[in-house]
């Protein structure tokens, strides 16, 4: 079955879940009306559905390529490109001032959501372009502004984020790659980075890398790191591409999935930089870029799970095999176990977009307003939607390839896409647990008052259902009382053994939102009570277990020793 944007679930979720007239009402984005965001989400939906949608198998079967030091892309995948950046789509929400949209993040990140179902491994080209929009937009000074921003907004040049190298993952601080002060304003930056998506292409006119690397006099660690702009081709007096810059694509990794896209080892010797924001701060504006990506991602899950479950559903819909209690002659839809699964990883995906959509509003709101518990509640939301929905991205890949039965582990089917392509997901951008860490450590700095507010929140829902779904909202209501209860323990505990339940409080914290979304979605139309009570009755149970897990602490881990991991 070929991929549909799910263009009225969206809207649903923003008009009836998340409450997005309240960021339309702001006078920052009171231009996004009903009808101009009806019309963005739309056209995206016909664009992603009719033209990027086709190139998700292509791009599989025909991967990226690197002849003679040039990065060729997939066919097909320069018309899907253009039509991006034709269409505007890349500077949504960048500024006006240099050819932006200005929209809010919550309709770029919908549109993200459909690119990703229809094409992940196109889709993340663009992607890592509006990342350092927002990075320039916030750092950057006037002339960098002033020469790249344009550029990159209207697609004609691509950005990357060149962070990682071999010895240097997660711990960034442990880079190596230097910069030296050239006496011009430039300097000269040599090093290897790795993992760099969409590092060269053919789609674009330049390719711009934001480099981290450290000074003479940087010190050790992430304190001493610099950020520079290093662009493939030099700009000219007329800010045209111009001089092959001092920098390579030295090989392709060879991946377990989006192989459309090609992820380079890259190798700066002596390149051309400048300096973005002020020396020895790289990472502060790396982290914005990082940020904006990280719920990008998030977007990404969702959209890769719907495409999964609607290639599931469709299968499950057409094959006909045995005899079930609704028809002798019937298609395994009609089977318990199928059934099942279906209604799992469909509610699984609409909890995970409303957890997606909600932290975009309140980034919006925050922006709109200056308002601190916005800004807080967006960075906790951040680090539960980057984590929870691509790990449902998985978990609904997988159960897709089981749906399909043997037939999901042939190629042919392209189930087996799905699971190989969400796979990366959970890595990008800082590792689920990493995300988990994050959550309970810096976002609790404040004593657990932002998610306190998070869980009011939901039981106000809870309260406002008790007269029309009082079984589901009592539910809902107590695995709201419990989270808190398990948020006040989590707080207490010293910082390791925080971390050591992060993942399961994590987990807890987004099956609460999901059930809280759901119960709202089924106030506000009928049709949707079913999907809430496969969500409330047989999914948001697990909060339980997971809190216990999460209260355990640290000492339980570190008993097991390494003779006892050994076989």
């Amino acid at each position: 079955m070929a991929y549909r944007a799910p263009v009225r679930d969206i809207r649903f979720i923003l008009d009836h879940v998340v409450g997005f007239a309240e960021v339309a009402a702001t006078p920052r984005f009171q231009h996004a009306t009903p009808d101009l965001a009806e019309a963005i989400l739309d056209e995206a939906g016909r664009l992603c559905s009719d033209e990027l949608a086709p190139l998700n198998r292509v791009g599989d079967v025909t991967p990226a390529r690197l002849e003679n030091g040039v990065v060729l892309s997939p066919p097909g995948f320069a018309e899907g490109y253009r039509a991006i950046a034709g269409g505007g789509w890349v500077g949504m929400a960048a500024r006006p001032e240099h050819g932006g949209m200005g929209l809010p993040i919550s309709l770029a990140l919908s549109v993200d959501e459909m690119m990703s179902g229809a094409c992940l491994a196109l889709h993340l080209k663009p992607l890592l372009s509006k990342g350092q929009i927002e990075a320039l937009e916030h750092h950057a000074g006037p002339e960098i502004q002033a020469l790249y921003l344009p550029k990159l907004t209207s697609g004609e040049w691509s950005g990357t984020m060149n962070l990682t190298e071999p010895q240097a993952g997660t711990d960034v601080g442990a880079l190596r790659t230097k910069a030296v002060p050239n006496g011009d304003g430039t300097y000269a930056v040599t090093g290897q980075k790795i993992f760099i998506t969409w590092g060269d292409s053919d789609l674009t006119a330049n390719v711009c890398h934001l480099v981290l690397a450290r000074l003479p006099d940087g010190a050790e660690g992430t304190k001493g790191i610099s950020l520079f702009m290093v662009p493939k081709f030099l700009p000219d007096a007329e800010g045209r591409p111009g001089a092959r810059n001092g920098l390579r694509v030295v090989s392709l990794e060879h991946k377990l999935g989006i192989h459309g896209s090609p992820t380079c080892v890259m190798q700066f010797d002596g390149a051309t930089g400048w300096l973005v924001g002020e020396p020895h701060k790289g990472m502060a504006a790396m982290f914005t870029m990082m940020n904006n990506a990280r719920l990008s991602v998030a977007a990404q899950g969702v959209g890769l799970a719907e495409a999964a479950l609607q290639h599931a559903l469709a299968y499950a819909a057409d094959r006909r095999q045995g005899t079930t209690p609704l028809s002798a002659e019937g298609t395994i839809l009609d089977h318990a176990d199928v059934r099942r699964m279906l209604a799992t990883m469909r509610a699984e995906v609409f909890a995970a977009r409303a957890i997606a959509l909600s932290c975009a509003k309140a980034i919006d709101m925050a922006t709109a307003t200056g308002a601190a518990e916005w800004q807080a509640r967006a960075a906790l939301l951040t680090p539960i939607a980057k984590a929870h929905c691509t790990d449902i991205a998985c978990e609904v890949a997988h159960r897709g390839v089981q749906v399909h039965g043997g037939m999901g582990f042939i190629e042919e089917t392209g189930a087996a896409q799905f699971l190989r392509d969400a796979r990366i997901l959970p890595i990008y951008e800082g590792t689920n647990g990493v995300q988990a860490m994050d959550l309970v450590g810096r976002k609790m700095a404040d004593g657990g008052e932002a998610a306190f507010r998070l869980i009011d929140e939901v039981q106000r829902g809870a309260e406002a259902a008790r007269a029309r779904l009082p079984d589901l909202a009592g539910e809902v209501w107590a695995a709201a009382e419990a989270l808190r209860e398990g948020t006040e323990a989590m707080v207490a505990l010293p910082l390791n053994d925080r971390f050591a339940g992060a993942v399961p409080y994590l987990r807890a914290f987004a099956r609460v939102l999901g059930a809280g979304a759901h119960l709202k979605a089924a106030l506000a139309e009928d049709d949707r009570e079913a999907l809430a009570r496969v969500m409330i009755r047989r999914i948001l149970p697990e909060h339980a277990a997971l809190l216990a897990e999460a209260r355990e602490g640290a000492a339980g881990l570190y008993a097991v020793g390494p003779d006892d991991l050994a076989a």
